[in-house]
C-alpha cells in the first residue's frame, strides 16, 4: 500500500511542466508604421520560471509562412496575461490578413491563434 500512494506523487510532479499548457494569443492591436505594422500581441500562459514559460509570438500568412518573430526572452510569472510589441513588420502586397500564433517552451505551438485583418495604408 505504501509503494502505491508514493507512486501517484511522484507522476504528479513528473507530469507537473505539462501543467502550464500551451500559449494562447488573446488579442491583437494593429496599426500601419512607415512601411510596414506595428503589432500589439496580449498572450496568456501559466508560466512556470526558465523551464516553461511563453518564450515567442509570430506574425505568418495564413499559409503559415513566418513574416515576422518576438522573442520574449524571459518569463512572465507574475504578469498575465501581457502585452508585447513588434514593429516593422512587412507584409506581402495583396495580403489583407496575418495569423499572430504564440509559443512555449515546452510545447512549442498549439494555442489559440488569432486571424486580423490589416488595416488599409
Amino acid at each position: 500500500m505504501w509503494a502505491r500512494s508514493a507512486v501517484l506523487p511522484a507522476l504528479l510532479v513528473a507530469a507537473a511542466p505539462a501543467l502550464a499548457g500551451e500559449a494562447d494569443v488573446l488579442a491583437v492591436d494593429v496599426t500601419a508604421a512607415g512601411e510596414g505594422y506595428r503589432m500589439a500581441a496580449t498572450v496568456r500562459h501559466a508560466d512556470e520560471g526558465w523551464d516553461h514559460y511563453a518564450d515567442r509570438f509570430e506574425v505568418v500568412t495564413p499559409a503559415g509562412e513566418i513574416l515576422a518573430v518576438r522573442t520574449l526572452h524571459h518569463p512572465h510569472v507574475e504578469e498575465q496575461p501581457f502585452t508585447r510589441s513588434l514593429s516593422g513588420v512587412i507584409v506581402p502586397a495583396g495580403l489583407d490578413r496575418v495569423v499572430v500564433r504564440a509559443r512555449d517552451s515546452v510545447h512549442g505551438y498549439g494555442g489559440e491563434t488569432i486571424e486580423v485583418t490589416l488595416p488599409p495604408r
